[in-house]
């Protein structure tokens, strides 16, 4: 079956070189068993080669089944591929079957792979090089005989260095690479692939036709087209619904595209420079460090305000440098400084100054027994000369109270 056979048969519109050569690598590797991986962008059409591979391959009479790696959840992938027992988590209520168990004799296409656990790969790779494989909380090896059809939409090159993807599983799955070439890098294919879907949507929504002028046709093919086929086909099926002027001009055509020719405003991912690339860690990081750099910064200010000596020129300066640094923080206003009294000695003739403080401090008696008489008054003159509500007061008994009272000669 040559080119054109196939093209005819799977539905594939084009005749750029690019699309052709990839055509051919899967007609050739078709009827081995070579693993194959598929690299492309998203809806560039990877999915028809995985069909193209298994249809003319010796499996073409087995199962065929399509895993959308990206859309399972971490947690229960690897019961979806390689089945589980019963028991072997919350809510495995019986054992089931794989997909690798189900293709068995088959082709599995393993779409968005870089999306995989590494965990799974690893399991992914005892497959791919022994046909082995573990049901989740079995100890049985399992066998099975399954084609993997692999396909992701980023590089794979750059997850293997930076540690998410497996460099072994990398190797083994790009036995033959295959790239399907973005629609922007085979513009000569762009108005035919229109043609074909303006038609089918005009014959299934029982439109009148459509007809581009040179103008409409030109913005066309040069737009970029980030969403490849899947978006080409999107718009014309909104132009086979909405437009009234069936003649389409540049205008016209442009308000179904989203921006500009050449030019793209829908969100796509966008590769950034390693340096500005931080991650939550990095930047809880550069706040640690601006906070620690900040109280090195206070504490070198109070450094200087104790080594002025608490000249009020100096807490002044110095309180304008803190508001400049935090200048979202609201601060008090600082009372000029009281300064320190001096007092010169006029008896001792002595060159040097000495500090008098503002109040004198009295020294306060630790006598016990003055303490005790102090107490034994107040507790008696409290309820008035009464000695045994006195003596409950004081927590002692009646007859102590006496013979303290006696002993401190307080009749």
């Amino acid at each position: 079956m040559d080119t054109q056979d196939i093209k005819n048969r799977f539905g594939i519109i084009g005749n750029s070189p690019l699309l052709n050569r990839a055509i051919d690598i899967a007609r050739q590797v078709a009827p081995t068993d070579i693993s194959v991986l598929i690299t492309g962008e998203s809806g560039s059409g990877k999915e028809v080669f995985s069909h193209i591979i298994h249809q003319m391959s010796a499996r073409k009479h087995g199962a065929f089944i399509a895993v959308n790696c990206g859309a399972i959840p971490e947690g229960t992938i690897d019961s979806e591929l390689f089945g589980h027992e019963k028991g072997s988590f919350t809510g495995a209520h019986e054992a089931r079957k794989g997909y690798f168990e189900v293709v068995n004799g088959g082709t599995i296409f393993l779409d968005e792979v870089a999306e995989l656990p590494i965990g799974t790969q690893a399991r992914l790779l005892r497959i791919l090089e022994s046909g082995e494989y573990l049901r989740v909380g079995s100890s049985k090896v399992q066998k099975t005989d399954v084609r993997v059809v692999a396909a992701t939409n980023v590089d794979v090159y750059d997850a293997v260095k930076n540690g998410k993807f497996r460099e072994d599983l990398y190797y083994r799955l790009s036995t033959v690479p295959l790239k399907i070439p973005p629609l922007r890098e085979r513009k000569e294919d762009i108005y035919l692939l229109f043609r074909k879907f303006i038609a089918d949507f005009t014959h299934k929504y029982r439109s009148p036709s459509v007809q581009l002028d040179p103008e409409a046709r030109h913005i066309l093919t040069n737009y970029s087209w980030p969403g490849n086929v899947r978006q080409l086909k999107n718009v014309a099926e909104q132009i086979a619904v909405l437009e009234k002027d069936r003649n389409l001009t540049g205008q016209s055509i442009l308000q179904y595209i989203p921006q500009e020719a050449g030019t793209s405003n829908l969100p796509m991912r966008i590769k950034q420079d390693a340096k500005e690339d931080f991650s939550e860690r990095d930047i809880l990081y550069k706040v640690l460090f601006d906070m620690k750099r900040d109280m090195l910064e206070l504490k070198k200010l109070v450094a200087e305000i104790i080594k002025s000596g608490g000249n009020s020129a100096a807490i002044a300066e110095n309180h304008h440098m803190v508001k400049q640094l935090y200048q979202d923080v609201e601060f008090p206003a600082i009372a000029p400084a009281v300064p320190f009294v001096l007092h010169k000695p006029e008896v001792e003739k002595k060159s040097e100054f000495s500090y008098v403080p503002h109040s004198e401090e009295v020294e306060e008696s630790l006598s016990l027994v003055e303490k005790e008489s102090d107490l034994i008054k107040k507790a008696l003159k409290k309820h008035k000369g009464k000695r045994k509500l006195a003596a409950n007061e004081l927590g002692i008994s009646e007859r102590t109270l006496y013979r303290k009272i006696k002993e401190l000669n307080l009749n």
